[in-house]
């Protein structure tokens, strides 16, 4: 963290445009590019008309599948957005009437996406009429081939980037295809199953076919869309927060209760980004370290008592992935020491292999490698043919992975041979022996960047002023939420006066802090210990912090959660 720079976000908007807020507010929200006071209406009557390219045709297909009584399979993904989506395109399929069956395909057997062995699978088991695929489809053009060939009704829904004509699917709904002029290309792999499903009761209505509610399952969509790090643009906002709400008053399915409740949670005090540090990793837990058939089954129990086991079963998982993790990132951590560079020295690039490496939790590894070193970095490991290994990638803000993945792909033919994702985050699959051939054509890539990009950067708000550490403060910051990916938590910096320090659990750091008002507050520092340089013999100290609220013996006050400190300065 030493290498960062604080910067300050500049205004998108004058904050006079939002009337009727705090000046606090008004000085936040004109950083974040909302334009209008229409922007923060989060209610379902502003969500984006149902437009996406080629939805009116899915709707025909399934609808008729229904109607003939067909047998439907859903191929889903083996992340927390695949599971959400799969489990709601079943429930809703299945109050519909339809004959619906799914596969989420274990990831260490049948890799990513719609495959050839996906469709065997699938044809070996159900037969089925019409294959519908969530999260997952828009580069598997030989699966689909597969498909088509077995004789099945072949449905695209996905949100991945693309940057070739979609498969020769019977409908290929996607707000990131070519020629889809859908307003938000922000929709995770469940809000596209959402319009999608949301289309088709539309339609079942009017001839009297359907009294579902789409709104019930927004619980599903919220929960997906948030732990996939979608951005969040105004449409995305709306489906999270009406989703939030439904679970906050326990309107929710049961399996998101019970995976609160093995998460040490409170349906009725939980924020967002409970949706994507609690709930996610634990319902990720199972694609990477078993199989997501356990996420999906916990999604789809009726009751309490049918999800509770299978909570229990992921919350398992999860320790077990956090072990794993762990012990690979200690791993990374020295391999890079013997490599001997330092924080003054990096590689543009980390690029990574050991073949005992857990295929599960590589994509975490790059994650945390790339938060502690800010490089793009990609972890792979050994598949299970032995020939092939599978990397994870993650990026830094303005570096386009995927883009940079395909670049390497284009001027390699014979180097890649599966590749997708986003911006922040890819996949891809390469052989063995091509590992130094890649690492060098992707380090070659990324040396070509801008090196400004290489530099790491922590935005704020600015500073606070002395009357705004309050806990009405607090509370209006609540109330414009979600925060998250692409409209983040409002952030902000100071220097201050140290009173007193004291060090919990001695990793991390309670601090009593003076401001220039004489007014005291207190701020915690988790993890102090090995992330930051504090000097308790200097005055002062730096921070970047969001601002909480801290409730001790029945007491509510106002704590600052430091995210960065220094004692040089």
């Amino acid at each position: 963290m030493s290498l960062i720079h604080i910067k300050t976000r500049p205004f998108y908007t004058h904050p006079e445009n939002f009337q009727g807020v705090t000046p606090l507010m008004a000085n936040i929200l004109a950083r974040r590019q909302i334009n209008t006071a229409h922007e923060l209406e989060l209610k379902l009557k502003h969500l984006l008309a149902p437009s996406l390219k080629n939805l009116h045709q899915a709707v025909q297909y399934i609808d008729q599948a229904i109607d003939q009584k067909q047998s439907i399979v859903i191929v889903g993904d083996y992340d927390a957005d695949g599971a959400t989506s799969t489990a709601l395109m079943v429930l809703v399929l299945r109050s519909l009437g339809a004959n619906v069956h799914y596969l989420v395909p274990d990831r260490f057997k049948y890799g990513y996406g719609l495959t050839e062995k996906i469709v065997d699978l699938a044809q070996q088991t159900y037969s089925p009429d019409v294959l519908i695929t969530v999260d997952n489809g828009i580069s598997s053009h030989a699966g689909v081939n597969q498909a088509k060939q077995y004789g099945m009704t072949v449905i695209i829904t996905d949100h991945h980037l693309t940057t070739k004509p979609a498969p020769l699917a019977d409908a290929v709904v996607n707000p990131n295809q070519l020629g889809c002029t859908f307003a938000s290309k922000a929709l995770a792999g469940v809000g596209v199953a959402f319009y999608v499903l949301a289309a088709l009761v539309t339609e079942r209505k009017k001839y009297n076919k359907s009294t579902t509610n789409m709104v019930q399952y927004l619980d599903l969509v919220a929960l997906g869309t948030y732990a996939d790090v979608a951005a969040l643009d105004h449409n995305n906002r709306i489906l999270i927060d009406v989703g939030l709400r439904k679970i906050q008053q326990s309107h929710c399915r049961a399996g998101i209760l019970a995976l609160l409740h093995v998460a040490g949670r409170d349906a009725a005090c939980i924020d967002a980004s409970d949706l994507g540090f609690a709930l996610g990793p634990r319902l990720n837990a199972a694609g990477r370290m078993q199989s997501m058939h356990i996420g999906v089954e916990c999604l789809l129990a009726e009751s309490f008592e049918q999800a509770y086991p299978l909570a229990q079963q992921l919350q398992q998982l999860n320790q077990e992935r956090r072990t794993v993790e762990s012990e690979i990132k200690q791993d990374a951590l020295q391999t890079l020491q013997d490599i001997q560079f330092d924080q003054t020295d990096l590689p543009l690039a980390l690029v990574l292999f050991e073949p005992h490496w857990h295929q599960g939790v590589i994509g975490i590894v790059a994650g945390r490698l790339k938060e502690q070193f800010y490089r793009p970095s990609i972890v792979f490991a050994l598949d299970e043919d032995g020939v092939h290994i599978k990397g994870s990638a993650r990026s830094v803000e303005g570096i386009h992975i995927r883009d940079v993945i395909e670049r390497v792909a284009e001027k390699h033919p014979d180097l890649v041979r599966f590749f997708g994702g986003h911006a922040a985050a890819a996949g891809l699959t390469i052989e063995r022996a091509n590992f130094e051939r890649f690492k060098k054509a992707f380090n070659a890539e990324i040396s070509s960047l801008d090196s400004q990009l290489f530099q790491a950067v922590l935005w704020t708000d600015g500073e606070l002023d002395a009357t705004d550490f309050t806990l009405d403060a607090v509370k209006h910051i609540e109330c414009y939420g979600p925060w998250g990916q692409k409209f983040p938590l409002p952030v902000f910096e100071g220097v201050f006066h140290v009173q007193h320090a004291r060090w919990l659990k001695e990793k991390h750091l309670k601090l009593n802090l003076m401001l220039e008002s004489g007014q005291y507050i207190d701020a915690i520092a988790f993890n102090a210990k090995d992330h930051f340089e504090f000097n308790a013999q200097k005055p002062q100290v730096k921070l970047v912090y969001t601002l909480s609220k801290n409730e001790f013996q029945g007491k509510l006050s106002v704590q600052l959660k430091v995210i960065y400190l220094t004692s040089d300065f």
